[in-house]
């Protein structure tokens, strides 16, 4: 059986299936390529082969296994980064499978490799107090800080995505009667989240500076380019821990551009909107995503507790365990 080209079925993937069939977004796209680049790097390391020199058989089970560990025990990613490489690595084997049918035993093997467990942590999120120290730390008599100050407004009061929110174009604000955002979320499904009158003002304000760049992002780099993932995270840690001097639970907070997402969700559910609503407002795929949030919410939860009747109790003396049942019951 001659050799097929580990590069040439990799290849058709991202351009035939990924791109021509399934439409993927940039941002899928992105992180399958990320995937293989460095699956494609290990390989290198453990053949020594070139990645162009792969012949199909060369990315097995076994080595596919070694480098989720490898991601995991050298470079740190958490389970769920490691799941989300396998994700995309099950991908390219399941469309192999009808390009490659003479290597049905080799894919299986690979679809057989299980994802890891995780423990699923409770949200983060900003309390009031704690937003309103973030909205102050940025220095609005300077054009970064005036930037910055919208685009955090912009990204709590209507959950934008990172992404969404890097790549909003001066075309994408509707102001006025009916102000809005419009943004395509994820899956090329587009929305449209309506505006605060204090946030329509203050991106009336924004969008009244002098354009950079080509002048239709909203938010640019310094240069009038397009703020990259990075540069936001960046921006926003330094303006967290300015807040943080004047709002002391801000030091012991993770705040990323996601917290801020979480945030408006919060807000939201608090303020007694239903949960399919808040699924709509953020894009999510299914109204289960939102749920994390009920779980989040502990005034939610107090609310509840307050309105359930204690039993009625009485101390009653401790008696341990029978010792096997204790060995048991600790397993």
């Amino acid at each position: 059986m001659p050799a097929v080209s580990f590069a040439s079925v990799l290849t058709r993937f991202f351009t035939q299936r990924l791109i021509g069939q399934r439409r993927a977004s940039a941002h899928t796209v992105a992180s399958y390529r990320d995937t293989f680049r460095l699956l494609l790097r290990f390989s290198k390391t453990r053949t020594g082969k070139a990645p162009s020199g792969l012949a199909w058989q060369d990315i097995d089970a076994p080595l596919i296994s070694a480098y989720l560990d490898d991601l995991e025990e050298l470079r740190g990613i958490t389970p769920r980064t490691r799941n989300l490489r396998l994700t995309a690595i099950r991908s390219l084997f399941k469309y192999a499978a009808f390009e490659l049918p003479e290597h049905a035993d080799q894919i299986q093997r690979v679809l057989a490799i299980p994802s890891k467990r995780c423990a699923h942590r409770q949200i983060g999120y900003l309390n009031r107090p704690e937003v309103d120290a973030l909205l102050a730390a940025p220095d609005r008599t300077t054009w970064a800080g005036r930037r910055d100050y919208a685009w955090i407004l912009l990204a709590v009061q209507s959950g934008l995505r990172l992404s969404e929110l890097t790549g909003l174009r001066r075309d994408d604000i509707f102001i006025g009667a009916g102000a809005h955002v419009r943004v395509m979320g994820k899956g090329r499904k587009e929305r449209c989240t309506p505006l605060t009158k204090q946030t329509v003002a203050v991106l009336q304000a924004w969008l009244l500076e002098p354009a950079r760049g080509d002048g239709f992002v909203v938010f640019p780099a310094r240069g009038g380019g397009r703020l990259s993932s990075d540069g936001v995270q960046y921006l926003l840690a330094k303006h967290v821990a300015m807040a943080g001097q004047t709002c002391t639970s801000l030091r012991s907070k993770n705040v990323s551009p996601h917290v801020l997402r979480h945030t408006t969700a919060m807000d939201l559910l608090q303020a007694g909107v239903d949960t399919t609503v808040i699924a709509m407002w953020l894009g999510h795929e299914s109204v289960e995503t939102t749920h994390v949030y009920l779980s989040a919410d502990l005034e939610l939860k107090r609310r509840v507790l307050a309105k359930t009747v204690p039993p009625d109790s009485s101390p009653s003396t401790f008696r341990p365990d029978d010792a096997l049942l204790t060995f048991l019951k600790n397993l």
